[in-house]
């Protein structure tokens, strides 16, 4: 690179919200302690208060059959009451919380 360049990229709003999920997948085994090709993941990003959520669960359950997010549970409103569950992704030590289905159910009424 020649002296008194400056290299840019600009994206927009939905290229910024894939480049965070994208990420996001490609570190799930290091931040979630999961096997990426065993979970089931699920993401929202809230663009007045600048909060993601990414989550992942088992895809199947022992018989092999899919297992996905129960249809009463909606990731965009636990991202609403979720509290943050770590400071930086870059900081050592584990990163996130675990949830039931039900304490998620709860989480969402506001219970």
């Amino acid at each position: 690179m020649d002296n008194n360049t400056v290299r840019i990229i600009k994206i927009d709003r939905e290229a910024l919200y894939e480049f965070i999920y994208e990420t996001f997948i490609s570190k799930q085994e290091d931040l979630l302690d999961v096997k990426a090709t065993e979970v089931m993941d699920y993401f929202d990003i809230d663009w007045e208060t600048g909060s993601f959520v990414f989550a992942a669960q088992k895809a199947e359950d022992d018989e092999g059959n899919i297992t996905p997010l129960p249809e009463d549970i909606h990731i965009g409103e636990i991202l609403k009451k979720l509290p943050v569950t770590t400071d930086s992704v870059l900081s050592p030590g584990r990163k996130y919380r675990e949830y039931t289905f039900e304490e998620l159910k709860a989480l969402e009424k506001g219970n």
